[in-house]
Parts: C-alpha cells; sequence; structure tokens
C-alpha cells in the first residue's frame, strides 16, 4: 500500500505491502532515532516490488527531498556489480574460475604472478589488497594507469595463500579481466548486460547528464562509547599497514565528486538507488530467472553463493571474513570489541555485498527475496551499522528467522 509519513526530518514516502510493515517501521526508526539523512529501501521478489521507500534529503542542509529517481554513491556494493560482470562470462562459457589470469591479461605474468587465477581476483586471495607504490594525483581516474601498476606489482603472499580484502584494487582486477574477454569497458558491459536488462537504474560511470539527480554524502559523526574496528585501530597506528596503504593510497580519490561518478571506479563508485540494487539481486534469488528469461543459469548462481573464504583474520579488514566468489557472506564478529562495526548478520544461502558507511544489497534464495538499502550519511566501520542491520533483523524476522547458533538466521 502506498504510505507517506510525516517527520520532524522530512518525509518518508512509497510503497511497503502489509506482510512487510516491519521493514516500515524500522526505516523510519532510522531517521528518527539513529540519525538517517536521506535514504531508499526496496524488497523485491522476482518481478514484484514489495517495498519501496525513500525519506529525508539529499543534501547535508536539509532543503531538497530524496526523490524517487535519486542516485546515491554506494561505494563497495559496486564490487558486487563488478563481479556480476565477470559471472556472466563464466556462464557464456568465455572464462572459467580456475584459468590462468594471464591468458586473458598477459601482463599480468610478472612478479610473480604466473599462478594467479581468476577465482582469487573474485575471492580476494590475489594478494594484491593494496599498493605499495604511491600513486599519482588523479590514479584511480585512469583505468590504463591502474591496471598498468597491478601489473608490474608484487602481491604481498604467495597467491591463493592468504586472503585480504582488494578494498580498492577489486574494480581494476576483476574488470580488467571483463574488458579483455568482452572487448567492452566495465561500465558499457555492465549497462548492456545487467542493468538495462534487469530494469536497474544502476551505473559503474555516471553520464554527466545524471549528475543532478546524485545525493551529496555526508561524513561519518564519531559516536562516544562505541569501540572502533580493528581496520580503523590500523589505519590510525600505521600507515604502512595494509589497512592504511588500502584506504589512503588513492591520488587523492575523492567518492563524491563529479569525476569520479564518470569513472568506472569498479571497486566502490557505483551510483543506484534501493530499487536498482534490488533489481540487480532478484535474478540471483529466482535461480537465475528474471521473468520468463534465464538471467544466468542456477549453476552459475550456486557458485555466487557458496562461501570460498571462511574465517581466518583478513589482511585488510584484520577481522575474520567470509566470501563467495565475489560476494560477502554472513560475517557474525558480535564477540569482538568492535563486532559490531565488523559484521554483516543474513540466512546461510544469502550472499551480497555491503558498502562503506552501510549501504547494503543482497538475495536470500531461501525466500526469493532481493533487497537493497542506500543512504548518504556515512557510518561507522567497513560493514554494515546499526541502521542496515536492523532492516536486516526486520526482514528476517517477519519471516519466522531467529539468529542461530552458527551467528546467522535460520528459521
Amino acid at each position: 500500500m502506498e504510505r507517506t509519513i510525516q517527520l520532524p526530518m522530512g518525509v518518508i514516502s512509497g510503497w511497503c505491502v502489509p506482510e512487510f510493515e516491519s521493514l516500515l517501521t524500522a526505516f523510519v526508526k532510522n531517521f528518527t532515532d539513529h540519525g538517517e539523512l536521506g535514504a531508499g529501501l526496496a524488497l523485491v521478489q522476482g518481478d514484484e516490488v514489495l517495498v519501496d521507500l525513500i525519506g529525508g534529503y539529499v543534501d547535508r542542509d536539509r532543503q531538497k527531498p530524496w526523490a524517487p529517481d535519486t542516485l546515491c554513491v554506494v561505494h563497495s556494493c559496486t564490487k558486487a556489480a563488478t563481479a556480476l560482470c565477470l559471472h556472466l562470462l563464466i556462464d557464456q562459457g568465455r572464462v572459467a574460475l580456475t584459468d590462468p589470469v594471464s591468458r586473458y591479461w598477459p601482463e599480468y605474468d610478472q612478479a610473480e604472478k604466473g599462478d594467479t587465477t581468476v577465482a582469487m581476483f573474485l575471492n580476494h586471495t590475489s594478494g594484491l589488497p593494496s599498493l605499495t607504490e604511491t600513486l599519482k594525483p588523479g590514479a584511480f581516474l585512469d583505468w590504463d594507469y591502474m591496471t598498468a601498476t597491478l601489473a608490474r606489482a608484487t602481491p604481498l603472499w604467495t597467491p591463493g595463500r592468504e586472503h585480504g580484502y582488494q578494498m580498492t584494487t577489486f574494480g581494476w582486477l576483476v574488470g580488467e579481466l571483463v574488458r579483455r574477454i568482452s572487448g567492452q569497458s566495465l561500465g558499457s558491459f555492465f549497462r548492456q548486460w545487467i542493468a538495462e536488462p534487469l530494469g536497474a537504474d544502476f551505473w559503474i560511470g555516471l553520464p554527466r547528464s545524471e549528475h543532478h539527480r546524485v545525493a551529496k554524502l555526508a561524513r561519518f559523526k564519531p559516536q562516544r562509547g562505541l569501540a572502533p574496528a580493528a581496520f580503523t585501530q590500523h589505519l590510525i597506528k600505521d600507515p604502512q599497514s595494509i589497512p592504511a596503504k588500502a584506504y589512503f593510497n588513492t591520488g587523492g580519490f575523492k567518492a563524491d565528486a563529479p569525476e569520479s561518478y564518470v569513472a568506472e571506479f569498479g571497486a566502490g563508485g557505483g551510483l543506484t538507488n534501493a530499487l536498482g540494487l534490488a533489481r540487480m539481486y532478484a535474478p540471483l534469488a529466482q535461480q537465475g530467472a528474471s521473468g520468463d528469461e534465464q538471467f544466468m543459469s542456477p549453476d552459475q548462481v550456486q557458485v555466487l553463493a557458496e562461501t570460498a573464504v571462511r574465517g581466518g583474520i583478513d589482511r585488510t579488514l584484520m577481522m575474520p571474513t567470509h566470501f563467495s566468489a565475489g560476494f560477502m557472506k554472513t560475517m557474525n564478529n558480535l564477540d569482538r570489541p568492535g563486532g559490531a562495526l565488523e559484521s554483516l548478520i543474513l540466512g546461510p544461502r544469502a550472499f551480497g555485498h555491503a558498502g562503506a558507511g552501510g549501504s547494503l544489497g543482497f538475495a536470500e534464495p531461501e525466500l526469493g527475496l532481493s533487497l537493497g538499502y542506500v543512504m548518504n550519511q556515512m557510518g561507522a566501520g567497513i560493514l554494515l551499522n546499526e541502521r542496515g542491520q536492523t532492516l536486516v533483523d526486520a526482514l528476517y524476522q517477519s519471516q519466522g528467522y531467529r539468529l542461530s547458533r552458527l551467528g546467522d538466521y535460520r528459521r
């Protein structure tokens, strides 16, 4: 049913079926209790939109309301879009997870990287979670410079032996494979093969004609008494650490800038809205089906859901992480001091990706549902914060799920 709710911090409007009224309640509470500025939330089942809510403002001065076509930088949610491009090529038989990267990118076969496989790019075990070479100003806006730099770089460990979140490098590693195999740029391939067929207003490389739709990001405001994540502690303590190099060695990149919107930054520069995220994941929650078409084979969708990296301290995030081939799985680290900022708690078959500040998209095959959540008020941590996780909690609890002893949501 259509809903409009007037709050002191803005209007919340949109669509919510009665079964998921608890999601609406949680979404409203994010504004009233958790400092939300502007946001969108969507829940999709196949072709049916069950929830499509927006609220708040696109600007820090609270002058311009969030609109149905507002776009937002979704940071690392973009990695799922980039990974999906490569998985489509795998599903088409044009490349395999076990193939050496050098078969498609010959220049990568140097500096002890010859045994790197396609799977290692997707599951964060390539050994290149960051670059030790100081990058030139504007490096992240120069695709050829970044791919050449990665091709000559020496990995920080033997590829495949350890794992470390490829915070920024993921987009060029996976994206260059997409470009070499398909002959299209990452953004062009994503647009033609994923965004347009699925009706997703999602861009990797946003045309300047669409920049007027972008919500401006508001910086994170530190909260007293909230234990920092281990990643944050390493940023402060050791400027030579992998976390610090991954976070600071960017050539002065600014996510919230017009030149960054245009760049096809496949690790964190995607722009979309909640419905765009949910629609991208929709066929992945339906065994690859999109309406009467088969977007991806069920076998390939299963690959996206299978855990490839399980636990162990991530060399970048400095916490236990769980990844499939390009997607995040449940990471319940609530028993750690900074665990509230190091966790993403889903069902055992669910897979998706969080973005810095708290955005999220994921597929839940058990329910046939996909969810998207975007916002412009940056939150704490590198995974979800209380705003995103409470939305996830509301979804699962409405369907009779409870937190299990294994740390995920089960019936």
